[in-house]
């Protein structure tokens, strides 16, 4: 079974961006993150109603690090502290070496390749430092620009679930991507 040490925080740097341990500080720009219809679209979650639900979005989301049952890495660019979007790894399949990741990144910042860094980055750390065999990515199958990006970095439709997700008064599909490492 795979034995998982989150500690420290692994900090890393892209040419562009700083990924960063979130903290309570990030609470106004993870609500408006959060909160926006646009970055929301094809999250599938209610829209964050309230800077207390950011607070409890954070608090949750380091208390599953401190239990070394995920990570997830705070986005911002370099010189400043500004949080534009997060990149996580979760749903730890200790007994299969798998594991969730997932993402997202404001509206004023999608577009320009962050999230291709940030991607990079977290896999290496996913396969490299936890020691995955396997990665995979629940998507929206309408949410083109992540499938494009996930399928740009090796990742691969592995399976395609019909009305398995009610939100929001609608049953509604989910793709499933996936990488598996090329060590051995």
């Amino acid at each position: 079974m795979l034995d998982i040490n989150l500690h420290p925080f692994p900090a890393i740097n892209t040419s562009r961006l700083t990924m960063r341990m979130l903290t309570i500080g990030d609470a106004d720009a993870a609500f408006a993150m959060r909160s926006d219809a646009e970055v929301m679209k094809y999250i599938d979650r209610p829209p964050a109603k309230s800077i207390d639900e950011a607070i409890s979005w954070i608090k949750l989301i380091l208390d599953l690090h401190q239990k070394n049952e995920g990570i997830l890495w705070a986005l911002s660019l370099h010189g400043s502290e500004e949080l534009i979007g997060s990149i996580g790894i979760w749903q730890m399949d200790k007994v299969n070496y798998r594991a969730e990741i997932g993402y997202m990144l404001s509206t004023a910042h999608q577009g320009k390749g962050y999230m291709q860094e940030a991607l990079v980055e977290a896999i290496k750390y996913a396969f490299n430092s936890i020691n995955l065999h396997s990665i995979e990515a629940n998507v929206n199958p309408g949410n083109l620009a992540s499938i494009k990006l996930l399928e740009r970095n090796g990742f691969v439709r592995e399976a395609y679930f019909r009305e398995n997700f009610y939100y929001n008064g609608k049953f509604l599909d989910s793709a499933v991507y996936s990488l598996i490492t090329t060590k051995k």
